[in-house]
């Protein structure tokens, strides 16, 4: 039955099967189209197969089942009307309706938004809080789930890794006679399960893989939260491809990105995170607990810049006349909530002044250096991690630019671009080793919802700290900056708890505020005490404000909260 949600009143339903399949690594190819205010392309999506959370889950877990298979209605494309299987013929001039997504002779009861109003053709939905059980149940067909919403899925298909160049060399075999599923597989979990020292090697493989051939149609349908997706006969998630292949494209009204005008009156789009994360940009595993790496290819005009969460300072490779093409990599595995992307036709503000200290303080770290000298043993899964890296350790000033409309620039001159040395540098003395290995901000559009936004690789300011005095702009991009520590390398597994993270990173931007003014102790205890005074006020006042049902925690609230690590 499909759910309908009260925005001011319930949790976001994460629908994802995580418990028996991972997302180890998403492959985006995509083209922005402002004329049609679409997004449009594929992704990959590389999987790892096990029931290791639900050891982590403990007795807080809850699942539903999952209904059975006469309850879910699957829709094949007709082989005629299938995109090609090379992902670099993919037109973005293609449109959706070119395409047949429903079984012959079958009515498409898709309304205007995409989404199935007929409930037999929804899967059990549950809280942000639970997780859909779709594991063998009395011998069903798998199913796969991920979150998604206001997204035109087009064509889903396995990925056949077997026929990249050189794959051999993940598997026994020196030479690939018999193609199986087993074997595919096999080669999958290779892949995403290869040492940190070979990251480079590993990001190559998955773009080959990603533009490999398909070899078989899947079976998938959608519903309001949802896609899900089965292959005839596979009966659990081990025997499910590890690697598929989605077409599909956004919509106008997709509640993932805000397609709107900088403040120069010129078009731009840009992820807003919240209210229903990414899921409406592609479909995705959304609790937090799915951590995954990306990498991503976005092509548009040649006159935007494409911004991304992404450890490369992307520059745009020229295609036909007119057309760029950026590319991105994260190696830190990360919630894909985080990912974020903005574009628009940015400027890149430099301060006019620069002196030496700032520049071998933010000098990039060579390939050689991030991936050897090592200086200690973390906890978290095996990633390229800056924690054991000693020049990482030292780097008080990390790479950064700063991007805006350029009417804004005299704004950032005087305002900003100051500030980001102190800010950074204070971080680092009070909480040692940046997480990320460099830092972009942005001056989002006026309709951006709140002052800041931080995300892995990039921090989204509202153009209103740059207003006034500096302290706004300081205090502001020290919160974002203190998440980069928590909410990003540390944060909550349950979205429920993500006010652990506004917690930390609130009062980090005080101590790093003080830090960056070079205040006298009795100063930047001063000042802390003002600021206390004041939140405390502010939170006596929505309190008066706020209905009876909204001050009280559930139950599974006041456990214990639990953290997801990627850090030392």
């Amino acid at each position: 039955m499909d759910l309908k949600l009260d925005p001011s009143r319930d949790d976001l339903p994460l629908m994802a099967n995580t418990n028996h399949i991972l997302v180890k690594h998403y492959v985006l190819d995509l083209n922005v189209d402002f004329e049609s205010q679409i997004i449009e392309g594929s992704i990959v999506l590389f999987f790892e197969s096990g029931n290791r959370f639900e050891k982590q889950s403990g007795s807080t877990k809850e699942t539903c089942q999952s209904e059975s298979s006469e309850a879910c209605r699957f829709r094949m494309p007709e082989p005629c009307h299938s995109p090609g299987t090379d992902t670099r013929t993919f037109s973005p001039k293609t449109g959706y309706n070119d395409f047949a997504i429903c079984v012959k002779g079958e009515k498409d009861t898709s309304g205007k938004d995409g989404n199935h109003d007929n409930p037999e053709q929804a899967c059990g939905i549950s809280s942000s809080t639970y997780c859909c059980d779709t594991g063998n149940h009395r011998n069903e067909e798998f199913l796969l789930v991920l979150d998604c919403c206001d997204l035109s899925v087009l064509k889903v298909e396995e990925v056949d890794v077997a026929a990249v160049p050189g794959i051999e060399k993940f598997t026994k075999s020196p030479k690939l006679t018999v193609v199986s599923e087993e074997l595919r597989n096999q080669i999958v979990h290779e892949l995403v399960t290869l040492p940190a020292d070979r990251w480079r090697e590993q990001l190559d493989y998955y773009a080959g893989c990603s533009q490999a051939p398909g070899c078989g149609d899947l079976l998938f349908d959608t519903d309001t939260w949802s896609l899900q997706i089965r292959k005839t006969g596979t009966q659990t998630a081990t025997d499910f491809p590890h690697a598929i292949r989605i077409w599909y494209s956004t919509k106008p009204q997709g509640r993932s990105v805000t397609w709107t005008s900088d403040q120069s009156g010129r078009p731009c789009v840009y992820t807003i995170g919240s209210p229903i994360n990414n899921r409406a940009l592609f479909p995705c595993q959304e609790p937090p607990v799915a951590m995954s790496t990306w990498q991503a290819t976005v092509r548009a005009a040649a006159s935007f810049v494409v911004l991304m969460s992404g450890e490369n300072s992307a520059k745009p490779t020229q295609l036909q006349e007119g057309c760029t093409s950026w590319h991105y990599y994260v190696t830190m595995p990360m919630p894909a909530s985080t990912f974020t992307i903005a574009v628009g036709s940015w400027t890149e503000m430099k301060p006019e002044l620069c002196s030496s200290k700032d520049l071998a303080a933010e000098r990039s770290l060579s390939p050689s250096e991030t991936d050897s000298r090592y200086v200690g043993i973390c906890g978290h899964v095996e990633y390229p991690c800056r924690f054991q890296n000693l020049s990482a350790t030292t780097q008080e000033i990390i790479p950064h630019r700063v991007f805006a409309p350029l009417c804004l620039q005299d704004a950032c001159q005087e305002t900003l671009l100051h500030l980001i040395p102190p800010c950074l540098s204070a971080a680092h003395s009070v909480l040692g080793t940046h997480p990320f290995s460099r830092l972009d901000i942005l001056i989002v559009p006026a309709n951006f919802p709140s002052l800041g936004m931080a995300s892995p690789h990039i921090i989204f300011l509202s153009q209103s700290v740059l207003t006034g005095t500096s302290h706004l702009c300081g205090t502001r991009l020290c919160h974002e900056i203190a998440h980069a520590w928590f909410g990003l390398a540390i944060g909550a597994r349950d979205w429920t708890e993500e006010w652990l993270s506004e917690g930390f990173a609130t009062h980090l931007e005080d101590v790093f505020w003080a830090a960056a003014q070079q205040l006298a102790p009795h100063e930047a205890q001063e000042q802390q005490e003002l600021k206390a005074c004041l939140r405390w006020l502010r939170l006596q006042d929505e309190v008066r404000n706020s209905p009876q049902e909204m001050q009280v925690l559930s139950i599974q609230k006041l456990c214990l909260p639990k953290f997801r690590l990627t850090m030392k």
